[in-house]
């Protein structure tokens, strides 16, 4: 997925707590949804990312060839300035975007 393209926030925002549990009818269920989620965002960026850093990587055991790299400064910097994986998934999750199913309400009927 592309997260340089959403409009999730890049800062806390206030959230109403009906609105967030509408889609399941229950607000632990909806945050363990979102929670889920976020985690699924971050292991995506932070693999992301690590193969993007790989390119740069030495692989000799002389400290003294350690040097900073601007492109690898750059690449950091830009991860860091991305929003949160728990706010791009509630942003996700409000807009519907999200799949979930709880498997003991389907036994239950």
């Amino acid at each position: 997925m592309d997260y340089k393209k959403g409009n999730a926030a890049g800062s806390t925002i206030t959230r109403n707590i009906r609105e967030i549990s509408k889609p399941t009818g229950n607000i632990y269920e909806a945050i363990a949804v979102v929670a889920k989620r976020a985690d699924q965002i971050s292991i995506e960026m932070k693999e992301e990312l690590t193969s993007k850093l790989e390119e740069f990587a030495s692989h000799t055991d002389n400290l003294e060839e350690i040097f900073e790299n601007r492109e690898q400064i750059e690449i950091s910097k830009f991860y860091e300035r991305l929003p949160k994986p728990t706010a791009i998934s509630m942003e996700e999750f409000m807009n519907g975007e999200i799949y979930f199913r709880n498997p003991a309400k389907q036994n239950a009927k």
